[in-house]
């Protein structure tokens, strides 16, 4: 039986044929069973999708990140990892907040942005997200409790288990897609695999293609992982909960980014009326 090959669209080395790239081998039943993505050979709109974007989460769709708004532009000092963790750094209830930075004229989104979260800071973006009081609790006891002593710049903790955005690539965690690197960049080709392996190229999850997910990237002896990567799908289908199950490739590109606590929270906030 044929191995499945794809050529590359360049020449190799001093005009030989570019070796081909084996995706999938027919007696490897995983490798059939999760294809990896492949730009189709007559619409490479993302170039270099194997490397990582350090301010912009690129897919095939979204070449360029999210332009809308000027995101990206007003995002070019930030890693994309930094840009998902925003949203909580934008308001603070911190015991200092109140008397040292806030303004009574700014809008929740202008206040703090001093690049700390602190436990107030995650409790309020999750109940402005729209999550109840419980759910937004739990979420500032397990990130908080995990991945602040990481983000620390010397080797005491903070006493005010506080994240510091500066360093928040070191919370990186095993088990999951690989979507961030190590640095907090966003890699486009560990993103469109996700889909290409766990939804069969569809463009949305459902609970079905999560759990396989999970599964298919735990690593061995990785308890902490395991449960990360858990509890963030967990908090991603309650936060877009989809009223057909189905979480839209779109939406989880912007959770990566962080763009679309924005929309979410705008969505929920109380309307005010004149």
């Amino acid at each position: 039986m044929p191995v499945k090959t794809k050529s590359l669209a360049v020449d190799g080395v001093n005009g030989s044929p570019a070796p081909p790239v084996v995706s999938w081998i027919p007696n490897v039943k995983v490798t059939v069973e999760r294809k990896p993505f492949l730009q189709p050979d007559d619409d490479q709109r993302l170039p270099h999708t194997g490397t990582a974007r350090a301010n912009i989460a690129a897919t095939y769709e979204k070449p360029y990140g999210t332009t809308e708004g000027g995101w990206s532009r007003q995002h070019q000092d930030k890693t994309v990892l930094q840009q998902h963790c925003e949203f909580f750094d934008s308001v603070s209830s911190s015991p200092f907040f109140l008397s040292t930075r806030s303004s009574s004229n700014a809008s929740p989104d202008e206040k703090d942005r001093d690049g700390v979260i602190w436990p107030q800071d995650t409790f309020e973006g999750f109940r402005r997200l729209g999550f109840g009081m419980m759910m937004s609790l739990l979420s500032v006891l397990i990130i908080h409790a995990n991945f602040s002593y990481p983000t620390v710049s010397g080797w005491l903790p903070d006493p005010f288990f506080r994240v510091h955005l500066a360093n928040v690539h070191k919370d990186k965690h095993g088990s999951d897609t690989g979507t961030y690197d190590s640095e907090g960049r966003f890699v486009p080709q560990r993103f469109e695999d996700v889909l290409a392996k766990y939804a069969a190229g569809r463009d949305y999850l459902t609970v079905w293609d999560v759990l396989d997910l999970l599964k298919g990237q735990r690593c061995i002896l990785d308890p902490i992982g395991w449960f990360g990567a858990f509890f963030e799908w967990l908090a991603t289908y309650l936060l877009l909960w989809p009223a057909d199950g189905r979480m839209m490739k779109e939406d989880i590109r912007g959770i990566y980014d962080g763009s679309i606590f924005y929309t979410i929270a705008n969505r929920r906030a109380p309307k005010k009326h004149k």
